[in-house]
């Protein structure tokens, strides 16, 4: 990991714009652990009136001491596709109306094979960000993949941002998804929770859209 492409400790504005509740700890929780002294907002897109999964998110609130907000995007287990306008305004309606020095969230291919909330989430907060309807200095996009499903999550080598977490935020990581959110040990999230986190990091909203289209023709 370059130290230049992490962040500093510094009092920063972050956005983290997730599916799900618990998807905000997987992917970047260590991230969050580490950096208390930011300014942390949480937004997830669905589960606001799931009376077992909401609750949970908002103790998770506390946990990482950032504030935060759900929606009520559909999610039901036969992943209907989303207009996307109705993802962007949702994601609008969540956030806060301010400039952010950085945004974090999902890769439009997702983090495992597959979920179509994720990658619809990835794909609106690039364009949200090229319409300048929302304002960051930079977008990190997690950076995961289970080789489509031949194994646990986890994240790519080789990337902007790669970092091995230590093992007291790994912990401490583990036990938000398995106290907080209360998931099984055995379960999948319990195996899956990332030892390392692994971000592709983007400047501006061409560099993240031109990615996508070498992505596509790849």
């Amino acid at each position: 990991m370059d130290e230049d492409l992490y962040i500093k400790n510094e009092k920063k504005s972050i956005a983290v714009i997730v599916a799900h509740p618990d998807d905000e700890t997987l992917w970047c929780g260590g991230t969050i652990l580490q950096h208390p002294e930011c300014k942390w907002f949480i937004a997830c897109l669905c589960r606001k009136y799931d009376p077992d999964r909401a609750p949970k998110f908002k103790k998770a609130l506390k946990t990482f001491k950032a504030k935060g907000a759900m929606g009520n995007l559909d999610d039901g287990p036969e992943q209907t596709p989303l207009d996307k306008k109705e993802v962007e305004k949702a994601i609008l309606a969540l956030l806060p109306k301010q400039h952010f020095d950085l945004i974090l969230t999902h890769s439009p291919y997702g983090e495992y094979t597959r979920h179509l909330r994720h990658e619809e989430i990835g794909l609106a907060v690039i364009e949200l960000w090229n319409d300048k309807k929302i304002t960051s200095k930079e977008l990190w996009i997690f950076a995961f993949e289970d080789g489509n499903k031949t194994y646990y999550p986890k994240a790519i080598k080789g990337v902007s941002i790669y970092q091995k977490l230590p093992k007291n935020i790994w912990e401490e990581k583990y036990r938000i998804i398995t106290e907080v959110y209360g998931f099984e040990k055995t379960g999948f999230e319990a195996k899956t929770t990332p030892k390392t986190e692994a971000f592709w990091e983007f400047k501006s909203p061409i560099e993240a859209r031109k990615w996508i289209k070498q992505r596509s023709i790849n």
